[in-house]
This record gives structure tokens, sequence and C-alpha cells, in this order.
């Protein structure tokens, strides 16, 4: 009888020894490295309390940021078990104005993104020199015979002045120049063509997140602007800010994403486009898109899963505040699909069938704090979506 007591409790310690190690290995995968705060002396991760750091070392001037101080510390189960060494810098506070606004966006690229590559016809048959060149969808031509492409007509004029001798692109591609040599074709028009499809500009409606009135610069979408062809970012030359309204809504339903229409209302740019990056547009407005208070930003390891809400507009009557539930949190995440987020407000369910395009960058807000940002729908599930931290929105 003890023996068969001995065994189930030597295998239930086992047992309690693999789950601990599992729960350990787990924390220690899913949980950043670093952490910013603005009080390091109560640093806390209130989604995981039983995970507490130690007092760790002497803090010292941060090299990653000028304005942080960091230390480092263990984060330990009960006080007790090892689970992971991190850094914690100790910034300070800062405040933003949520804003929730429609916005306009126009801006064009550097260079001209290919978008696709198609053969051509030719009184000696169908070839595709873009092809045979080594082109590829989603390359950025910056020049032909060292003259800068700013636009796809740019491009055209190239093409067409060759009259058949070899053009010379400089292309950019997965962050790195080449240099490759395509030989245009008299098409059956009598045109001269490589196979090419370009794009050199975009536009459209999306939402401010933020507003910082001490500088001016804001901030928006909560993820880039890429082209729809190929799904690459759209490489910013320049581009403009202009005023929007929302006119209509387009429920969504599974399947079909709904859509917020508006246009743009102003025939003035009312700022500037200085960043299209993987995180958001970001950029200087002349004047302030809300009245509302600057508000307190929340660190992602304070974001936690339950209630809250987002500040968007789907109507011309500006924005509101709608309820919604965090289920998910991806701490490691540094792009735009940090958190997965429900709709809970029967007024927005009613009106838009939940998160629909042109949300994106719609605040969202916990517990009196700026969270981050609407991102994306789920296509076949249009009352739920993704969020981005407000810290990744703002990372350098």
């Amino acid at each position: 009888m003890m023996r068969k007591i001995f065994r189930a409790a030597v295998a239930a310690t086992a047992a309690a020894a693999m789950l601990l190690l599992g729960m350990v290995a787990y924390w220690d995968a899913q949980l950043p490295d670093d952490y910013y705060v603005s009080d390091a002396a109560s640093f806390s991760l209130p989604q995981y309390p039983m995970l507490q750091p130690d007092g760790g070392g002497e803090a010292v001037p941060a090299s990653r940021r000028e304005t942080a101080i960091s230390r480092q510390a263990e984060l330990k189960l009960g006080g007790t078990v090892p689970v992971k060494t991190i850094r914690i810098y100790q910034t300070e506070k800062r405040y933003l104005v949520p804003c929730g606004t429609p916005f306009g966006l126009k801006l064009t690229t550097e260079g001209v993104l290919v978008v696709g590559i198609s053969p051509v016809e030719t009184a000696s048959g169908v070839v595709c020199p873009a092809q045979t060149a080594g082109l590829q969808k989603g390359d950025l031509l910056l020049a032909a015979d060292g003259w800068a492409l700013s636009s796809f007509q740019d491009l055209a004029q190239a093409v067409a002045g060759s009259e058949g001798r070899a053009l010379r692109l400089t292309v950019r591609r997965e962050g790195r120049e080449l240099e490759v040599a395509v030989t245009p074709v008299r098409s059956l028009s009598g045109v001269f063509q490589c196979g090419i499809w370009g794009r050199d500009s975009s536009a459209g409606i999306g939402t401010v997140t933020f507003y910082d009135p001490s500088t001016g610069q804001f901030g928006g979408l909560g993820h880039g602007v890429c082209d729809a062809d190929t799904g690459s970012l759209m490489p910013l030359a320049e581009g403009e800010v202009v005023p929007a309204v929302i006119l209509d809504v387009i429920r969504g339903t599974a399947g079909t994403p709904g859509e917020l229409r508006g246009s743009f209302s102003g025939a003035f740019s009312c700022g500037v486009l200085e960043k299209n990056t993987p995180c958001g547009v970001f950029g200087l407005l002349y004047t302030a898109p809300s009245r509302a208070e600057p508000m307190e930003i929340c660190p992602r390891q304070e974001v936690v899963t339950g209630p809250a809400e987002i500040l968007t507009t789907v109507s011309g009557s500006g924005p509101e505040r709608y309820g919604i539930e965090i289920e998910r949190i991806d701490y490691l995440d540094n792009r735009s699909r940090n958190l997965v987020i429900r709709v809970m407000d029967s007024d927005l369910l009613e009106e838009t069938g939940g998160i629909v395009q042109g949300m994106s960058g719609s605040p969202i807000i916990q517990d009196g704090k700026l969270v981050g940002a609407v991102t994306h729908v789920l296509v076949n599930d249009p009352t739920r979506g993704y969020g981005i931290f407000i810290e990744n929105m703002l990372k350098p």
C-alpha cells in the first residue's frame, strides 16, 4: 500500500514538474525581452500577475533610446522560479490625443512599382521582354539609362524613345539595388513595349489614430498603404493629407468585408505624409483633427484581455466610442496584428456589422489609456478583427 502511495506521489511530482517546465518555456517564448515604462519601480505584468521581476541591477543609460534609463531584471514565478531575463527601460510618460476622425491620403511612389508583367504581341509572335530580362512583380523601377523615373509616364516615354534599343533599368528588389537590361519590342499597334504594368500613386480614406498637439505630428491606419496587386508596401516619395467625410456604410457580412464610403471634402491639403510603414502612416497636420484631451499611452505589457472601446467615425456626426472585447494578445508581434478584438456594441453591430474597411486606425482605449488601433477585419467574421499596440506605432 505504501509503495503504491509513494509511486503515486512520485508520479504526481513528476507531472507537476513537467507542467511547471512547460509553463516556464511558454512564458519565455511568449513574453518580450524589452519593456518600456514610466516608473520602473512599479513594473508589473497585469495579464500574468504570478510573474514578478526581482530587484535587478543598477539602472544605466540605455543606448537604444537617449531619453531612456534601463535595468536588467529576472522575471520569476511566485518570486522564486526564474522564467526570463528582461530589460526594463524607463521613459517619460507620453500623452497623445486619440482621434478616430476620417482623413484622405494621396501618395506618389518613389519610382514605378511593377504590379504585373504581360506578353507583347508582335509581328513575329508573342514575347515578354520584361520577363526575359528577369523583372519581377513587386520590383521598384528607379531609373532608366540613369534618368530618374518619377511616374509611369516617364517609363512609357523611355520605352517609346528606345526604338528597340536595350534600356538599362535601375531596380530595387527586397532592399537592394541592381541593374537590369530590358529590350523593348514593337507591338502590333506600332508602339514599343516591354510588357510592364506599373503604378506610381495611390489614394484612399482611413482613420487618424493620434495627434500630438506639441508637434503637430499624427499617426493613422495602423498598417501601411500597400499595393493591391502585389501586396508590397508603397514606397513613399511624397504625399498629402486631405479632409474627408464619411457618406455611407456598406455593412460587413461573413466572407464579404464591409466598407466606410467617403469622399475628399476639400480642395486643399491639411497636412503632409512623411512615412508609410508596416505599422501605419505618419506625418504632419496643419490643424488639430480633434478637440479631445490628450490621453496617456499604454505600454503593451499593461494591455489585458477584457473590455475596451474603439473611437471611430461611421457617419457625419463625428467620432463616437463603441464597446469591444480584447480576446487575445500577442506581446511579441512587432507589426500590426497584436490584438484580436470583438465588437460588442449593439449600435455599431447594427450600423456596420462590426469592423469594416476605413476603420483602420480607429483608436483602442482601455482603462482611460490609449492602447492601440484597429488594423484589419477577420473576413469570415466581421464582428472580429485585429489591432496594433500604440507602442508599435510609436517606434522610431
